[in-house]
């Protein structure tokens, strides 16, 4: 493969796709849409929205690394996607002769929805539509650079950012801004506002609104020493033998588990997550992921609950969890498993484990964490309001629930 050598380095790098990103280019400006450009040239879509508006990645040192459009605009030159004067000039001359609005668009060379649009939005109530006055509106109309909300506003900026630093969603601060600025709209912020601010090229905007690193590519792949299917010696019951009270999400105590790993798989922290309350509870490993560290770490959580909590548990099939019968026995809490390569069987739990990858990033070892670390974590995430719960909290339902539970229901039994 031809490439180009990189100064300082022995290995040659990509060649440029300069003929394809002129290409790529004049077909833009001509007003041929992104994804149709993109397969004209033979480039991904992605590369091709990378050309038009940079991008931003993660860096070595933290923080992002900015890259700038390849493809600029010309200063003071409207994108032909656009009507012209001239092309309004055509369209107010035609149409003033009777000319129907698709024969106009046959004319132009236009679809016949822009022509329609067009006279919809210009013509006057007389049915007259004059080109000067539809440019002198098309040219109001077009968007004008403004600072955002969160740059004119400190106090709106300093609230966003105390939600960021706890990690919420941009969805939850929006809820959160509704809440807390419930009778003044202009501090109110919908969600792609607050993305639109989160990835904003202002100078200003990165250096005072730091959110979470979000991740800016998905690479998937398969290390030799991945987990497979296990094969256990004891029976497993399955998913489907659930109790339907558990699959329904009525009762409280029914919980999801599973391991985030760290590189090469040698570290692990255990992830409970309960099915109701969406509660997370994060299970210290100190000494690895053997079916005995499992088990006893396991066994020590749960103990720890009220039996009126602890109802079943849900995990997938890894080698980890093959002392689930000495679980059940201790603990008298049914084990079950879900089927191979099914993780959406264990929605909840799937999805708290990619909010801890926040606080416990891939390729990290997992092991340096105490066991107060993962308190910490796991209480900061108790904390944050949920959609799912119509904005309630974890921490708050499942002390709600406990608060609730009968005396014989709050004690705590373990048979060794």
């Amino acid at each position: 493969m031809r490439g180009v050598v990189v100064a300082g380095r022995g290995r040659p790098g990509p060649e440029p796709l300069s003929g394809q990103r002129e290409w790529f280019a004049a077909l833009v400006a001509a007003g041929v849409s992104n994804s149709e450009a993109c397969r004209t040239v033979g480039v991904n879509r992605k590369t091709g929205t990378r050309w038009r508006y940079g991008r931003s990645i993660p860096a070595a040192g933290g923080g992002l690394l900015h890259y700038a459009p390849v493809l600029r605009p010309r200063d003071g030159v409207i994108s032909s996607r656009y009507l012209s004067e001239q092309e309004r000039v055509v369209i107010a001359d035609l149409h003033r002769g009777g000319v129907s609005g698709r024969v106009i668009a046959a004319e132009l060379g236009r679809s016949p929805s822009t022509v329609s649009r067009e006279l919809a939005r210009n013509t006057d109530p007389g049915r007259r539509y004059g080109a000067g006055v539809a440019q002198a509106r098309a040219v109001l109309r077009r968007g004008r650079p403004r600072p955002r909300r969160v740059e004119r506003d400190v106090v709106l900026r300093v609230f966003v950012q105390q939600c960021l630093d706890v990690r919420w969603s941009p969805e939850q601060v929006s809820h959160a801004l509704s809440v807390e600025f419930a009778d003044q709209p202009a501090r109110q912020l919908c969600t792609e506002s607050l993305y639109q601010a989160l990835y904003s090229r202002n100078p200003f905007v990165q250096r005072t609104l730091r959110s979470r690193r979000w991740r800016s590519r998905r690479r998937p792949h398969r290390h030799p020493d991945a987990r497979r299917p296990a094969r256990h010696a004891t029976p497993l019951v399955m998913i489907e033998d659930r109790p339907a009270s558990v699959n329904d999400r009525v009762e409280v105590g029914n919980w999801e588990g599973d391991l985030i790993m760290g590189p090469g798989n040698r570290s692990a922290i255990g992830t409970l997550v309960e099915r109701s309350t969406r509660a997370v509870v994060l299970v210290h490993l100190p000494d690895g992921r053997t079916a005995v560290a499992v088990r006893d770490a396991l066994v020590e959580v749960f103990a720890a609950m009220p039996a009126g909590v602890r109802r079943s548990l849900t995990w997938d099939q890894g080698t980890e969890l093959s002392a689930h019968a000495e679980i059940t026995r201790i603990l008298s809490l049914p084990v079950f498993f879900c089927h191979p390569h099914s993780p959406w069987e264990r929605g909840s739990n799937e999805n708290m484990n990619g909010l801890l990858r926040d606080y416990f990033p891939k390729g990290t070892d997992l092991a340096v964490h105490p066991a107060q670390r993962l308190r910490a974590v796991a209480d900061e995430l108790n904390n944050r309001p949920r959609k799912t719960l119509n904005w309630a909290t974890p921490a708050a339902l499942l002390a709600a629930h406990i608060a609730a539970l009968p005396s014989a229901s709050k004690s705590i039994v373990v048979r060794r």
